[in-house]
């Protein structure tokens, strides 16, 4: 179901006044509404078993939530919302990465935390970041590595465990191996000193052999 303008504009006002004055004010307006949007369609999703279906639907769902979260961000709120972490998972899932970064950027510059599960943000990012390219290229399809990067760039002074950078690191030097194997094998060294268990040392072979023989 897709907003009219006018609805559009009236959420991200509500957004943008409730993420200015915090607090127990943002409950009386549109937060307690959209979160109870919000329960209804994870009710939705939930009844499903399909991870490919999943995705589709949540492509379809988060158009409601855009003018909200565009007036959360405008805003700079800073007290934690939790529409906007399921908007940045949901976003992933559903393949609008740059969206899911700003949303991510806004978390972690405000220290919020996910809502569900035991990771942080900034494990999610790289994580979900890393799978989603690792996916594409399985698939046959490209997969922009500037997302990769700026992701990269956004959680690099973050705590997450080793594994997940490595698993970063590791996607970046997949989706670079073709146009750019220099800084593919950078990442990938970066990978394999993080975990040496990453699974990268067949992909790091192959470009230092590569390497040499464009050096001759």
């Amino acid at each position: 179901m897709s907003l009219s303008p006018a609805r559009q504009h009236r959420l991200r006002v509500q957004a943008e006044q409730a993420a200015r004055q915090g607090g127990n004010v943002r409950h009386a307006t549109g937060y307690d509404l959209m979160l109870m949007q919000l329960a209804e369609d994870r009710r939705r999703l939930k009844g499903i078993q399909s991870t490919v279906k999943k995705a589709q639907i949540k492509v379809e769902l988060l158009p409601r939530y855009s003018a909200w979260v565009e007036g959360v961000l405008a805003a700079d709120g800073a007290r934690q919302d939790d529409v906007v972490m399921f908007v940045m998972l949901w976003r992933i899932d559903a393949g609008d990465y740059a969206g899911a970064l700003d949303a991510g950027r806004h978390a972690l510059r405000h220290g919020w935390v996910m809502p569900i599960g035991n990771r942080n943000v900034q494990t999610v990012l790289a994580e979900e970041m890393a799978d989603a390219a690792q996916a594409a290229l399985l698939a046959g399809e490209s997969f922009d590595a500037g997302l990769l990067l700026q992701a990269l760039e956004l959680t690099g002074g973050q705590d997450m465990p080793d594994q997940s950078r490595a698993r970063l690191h590791k996607a970046i030097g997949a989706v670079l191996t073709e146009t750019s194997p220099a800084s593919a094998l950078n990442h990938i060294n970066h990978a394999l000193q993080l975990d040496p268990r990453c699974g990268v040392k067949k992909e790091k072979q192959q470009l230092e052999r590569r390497l040499r023989n464009e050096s001759r």
